[in-house]
C-alpha cells in the first residue's frame, strides 16, 4: 500500500514553497499523484490593507481580481518548482471559499494531507490559524505537518519516532503512516508514562505491535520511558536524541476531560515541532 494522492496546501507564505517541496517529494517515492490546492481567499473576507489603491469605486471587485492574481502567481511557482525537480503526476486546483473548508473537502479525495506549522503569517490570518488542528479533525485523513523554520527535509523520512499509547488514536496514526515507514525507514516505537502512571505492559500490546508492523515490512523496535516532563517534550527530546526525520503520533480531542489531557500534546507538539509530523484522528 502507498500513498496514491496526497494534497499539499498552497498560499502566499514564504515557507508555502518549503512544504510544495516535501509534497513532491513524498509524491515521487510514493508514486503517488499531487495535488496543490490554493485557496484563493475568495469569500474569507481578508484583504491586505494596503493591496487594493485607495479611491477605487468598486472595492469588491478589486479585490476579487487581486485575490484571484495571487492564487495564480502562487500556482505558477509550483508549478515552476515541479518542472525543475523532474517527472511527477500532479495538478493545481484553485478552491474559493474558506481556507479550512477547502482544504478539508478536497482533503478528503486524497491519502495525505501535507500543511504547514502555524507562524508569525498565519497566527495573524485567521482564516489559516490552526489550519493543521482544524484540517486534522474534519478531513477524515492524515495530516503531515512541515516545520515553520529549518530546511533540513531534503530526503523523504529515513528514521522515525511513532508515539505509542494503546491509544485508538495512536492505532489510527500508525496504520495511517505505514507506506511512509516502509523501504529501510528505521521506526522507533515509544511509550512514556509519569511516574505517578501505572506500569500497564498488557494495555500497549508492544510485542504484538512490533509483529504487526513487521507483518507490514516495518522492522521497528520499541522502547519505554518514565518522564516528569510533559509528553511532548519527552517525545521531542527523543526525536533530537535519536536523530529522527519524523515523528508519527496520534491526534486527541472532543470530549472536554480528553480534550484537557491529551489535546494539550497535539498543540503542544504542532507549536514546537522540529521535524515533519505525521498525525492521524
Amino acid at each position: 500500500m502507498n500513498y496514491r494522492t496526497i494534497l499539499v496546501h498552497l498560499d502566499h507564505s514564504d515557507r508555502s514553497p518549503v512544504r510544495g517541496a516535501v509534497a513532491a517529494r513524498w509524491a515521487r517515492a510514493q508514486e503517488a499523484h499531487l495535488v496543490g490546492l490554493v485557496p484563493t481567499g475568495l469569500h474569507d473576507g481578508v484583504i491586505p490593507a494596503d493591496a487594493i489603491a485607495t479611491g477605487m469605486s468598486d472595492y469588491i471587485a478589486e479585490s476579487a481580481d487581486y485575490l484571484r492574481r495571487r492564487a495564480e502567481a502562487i500556482a505558477r511557482e509550483f508549478r515552476a518548482s515541479i518542472a525543475a525537480s523532474g517527472p511527477l503526476s500532479y495538478e493545481v486546483r484553485l478552491a474559493d471559499g474558506a481556507t479550512v473548508d477547502a482544504v478539508a473537502r478536497h482533503g478528503r479525495a486524497s491519502d495525505l494531507v501535507v500543511l504547514g506549522q502555524d507562524d508569525d503569517s498565519t497566527r495573524k490570518d485567521t482564516t489559516v490559524r490552526a489550519l493543521a488542528e482544524q484540517v486534522l479533525m474534519e478531513a477524515g485523513r492524515p495530516v503531515l505537518v512541515v516545520p515553520s523554520a529549518g530546511d533540513a527535509f531534503e530526503r523523504v523520512p529515513k528514521d522515525a519516532i511513532v508515539a505509542w499509547d494503546g491509544s485508538r488514536e495512536a492505532a489510527v496514526a500508525l496504520r495511517a503512516a505505514l507506506p511512509a515507514l516502509r523501504n529501510g525507514v528505521r521506526v522507533t516505537l515509544v511509550s512514556l508514562r509519569h511516574p505517578r502512571d501505572e506500569d500497564d505492559a498488557r494495555r500497549l500490546l508492544v510485542p504484538d505491535m512490533i509483529q504487526y508492523l513487521l507483518r507490514h515490512g516495518v522492522n521497528a523496535r520499541a522502547e519505554s520511558g518514565v518522564t516528569e516532563a510533559s509528553f511532548a517534550d519527552a517525545l521531542l527530546s527523543r526525536v533530537s536524541e535519536l536523530g529522527a526525520d519524523l515523528l508519527v503520533m496520534g491526534g486527541y480531542g472532543h470530549s472536554r476531560l480528553r480534550e484537557r489531557i491529551m489535546g494539550g500534546v497535539t498543540r503542544q507538539i504542532f507549536s514546537q515541532m522540529t521535524v515533519p509530523v505525521l498525525m492521524a484522528h
